[in-house]
Formats: C-alpha cells, sequence, structure tokens
C-alpha cells in the first residue's frame, strides 16, 4: 500500500510538473514571440525614419482595403552636380532620381499605391536636376496633387505645376525670375543663346502644364518693381492661384482629399473599363 501511494504521488507529481512546465513554455513562448514582434516593429520604424532623414520619402500607410498615398518632400535647395555647403538643408537629386525611377516605376505597376502627394518648401536650386524631378512627376500617369508650404522658388515653379493638381497655402510664396548661373561668362552672343534655350525649356514646360500664358509668365519674370537687386515677381498665396499657375489655396488636409478623390475616380475608371 505503501509503495502504491508513493507510486500514485511520483505520479501526480510528476504530472503537475509536467503541466507546470507546459504552462510556463507556453508563457515564454508567448513571450519571446511578442518580443520578436516589438523588435521586428522597432525596426520598421527605424528604417523607415531612416528613409525619410536620407530622402523624404515615405509610403503613408492607411486603412485597410484602402489604396496608399506616397509622399515625396522637396525641401530647401535642389542640389545638382556639385554638393553644396554642409549645413544647408538641400533635397540631392542622386537620392531622388533613382529613388524616384524605381519609386515611379513601381507606383505605375503597384495596385497599393494610388496616388503621389508632392511637399514644396524650396528655394530653387540646379535647372537640370529641378526639370529632371518635374518630367518624372508630369509622366506619372496615377493621381499627383503638389502643396506648396513657405514657398517654391525659381525651379520650384516647375516641379509644382508638375502634377495633376496643386495648392498652395495662404501664406506660401512662389518666386519667379529669368534663369541665372554662378561662375565664369564668357561674353559672346552664344552664351544669350544659350541661357535663351534654357529659359525657354523652363517657360515652355510650366506654360505647358498650368494655365498662365507665356506672355503674362514671361512679364511676371521681367517685373522690376518687386526685387531690389534682381528682376522678377513674388507671388503669396491667392496671387499664384489668380495668375492660373497653380489651382486652389488650401492645406494638407484638402491636398490629401482631393488626391483621395481623384484615386477614387481613377478606380471607377478601371472598373468600368474591366467591365467592358
Amino acid at each position: 500500500m505503501c509503495d502504491e501511494k508513493q507510486k500514485n504521488g511520483h505520479t501526480k507529481g510528476d504530472t503537475l510538473k509536467k503541466v507546470s512546465s507546459f504552462l510556463f513554455l507556453r508563457k515564454a513562448g508567448k513571450s519571446m514571440s511578442d518580443m520578436k514582434s516589438e523588435k521586428e516593429k522597432a525596426e520598421a520604424e527605424e528604417h523607415r525614419d531612416e528613409r525619410i532623414e536620407k530622402t523624404g520619402q515615405i509610403t503613408l500607410q492607411d486603412h485597410v482595403g484602402e489604396q496608399k498615398i506616397h509622399l515625396l518632400t522637396i525641401i530647401g535647395e535642389v542640389e545638382g552636380h556639385e554638393n553644396l555647403a554642409g549645413n544647408s538643408k538641400t533635397t540631392k537629386y542622386e537620392h531622388v532620381l533613382p529613388l524616384l525611377a524605381s519609386q515611379l516605376a513601381a507606383i505605375e505597376d503597384s495596385e497599393e499605391i494610388g496616388g503621389v502627394l508632392v511637399l514644396l518648401n524650396t528655394m530653387g536650386g540646379d535647372v537640370e536636376a529641378g526639370l529632371a524631378i518635374a518630367e518624372m512627376l508630369a509622366s506619372l500617369s496615377k493621381p499627383t496633387v503638389s502643396l506648396v508650404l513657405g514657398g517654391s522658388h525659381s525651379i520650384g515653379v516647375p516641379i509644382a505645376v508638375s502634377c495633376k493638381y496643386s495648392f498652395i497655402v495662404p501664406t506660401g510664396t512662389m518666386v519667379i525670375h529669368p534663369v541665372r548661373t554662378n561662375g565664369m561668362v564668357i561674353g559672346v552672343p552664344q552664351t544669350f543663346e544659350y541661357f535663351k534655350l534654357i529659359q525657354d525649356r523652363i517657360t515652355g514646360f510650366v506654360c505647358q502644364h498650368c494655365r498662365i500664358s507665356r506672355q503674362k509668365l514671361e512679364d511676371l519674370m521681367m517685373e522690376t518693381g518687386f526685387l531690389t537687386k534682381d528682376v522678377g515677381s513674388i507671388l503669396v498665396g491667392e496671387d499664384a492661384v489668380k495668375h492660373g499657375i497653380l489651382d486652389e489655396v488650401g492645406g494638407i488636409d484638402r491636398a490629401i482629399r482631393k488626391l483621395r478623390e481623384m484615386m477614387d475616380s481613377n478606380i471607377k475608371k478601371d472598373d468600368k473599363a474591366v467591365e467592358k
């Protein structure tokens, strides 16, 4: 009897130990799973923050089932073939252009991303790099909306009008002036013709993508009553809309709402095309 009780006691004790071990392992496994999930989440957030810092681009995560918006920022000075001072805020074309090429190509084929929102606060910069960014945005078939915050000066004007719809905040500004260059200039007729060619490229692009006439744009460029040391015009908020350069005065809420409307309209067109 004693041996049987002892045996039963061992059996019960072993069972309790096994149950306890199972519960502990289950709890530990769950904790390890949670830790792994939290680690992956932290790494994803760190990667996203690093991407924003380096390129100014991110894909906004929206509600499940809705198409996502790709966000692109153009800030500071648009950097060209030469590096600017380390203390300058810049949009580096060697970061933006390759990413634009790959991202916009991906956006064209992506079913998840439905549109692009471009935020601008730039003083202008390199003509070639600025026009390249503008041309790439203009060639995108999906909905694009630009929003001028602070300012979109000089070569920032073509970038702002390259999107299918454009906004400017009430206090936002746009500086429109003729093209200029740094460094040595050779005083020959060919130099003037070269400058005229560059100016025609910029003027042609702007007029092609907004409602302003070529004559009116050139008049604004050659205005002498605004800038003390230069020729050109400063347009604030509503003025940019009145002259037909941008479409509407508004902030981030209206820009996202408009982009959503354009994205929904695109979806309906695609659905009708499939039905046919």
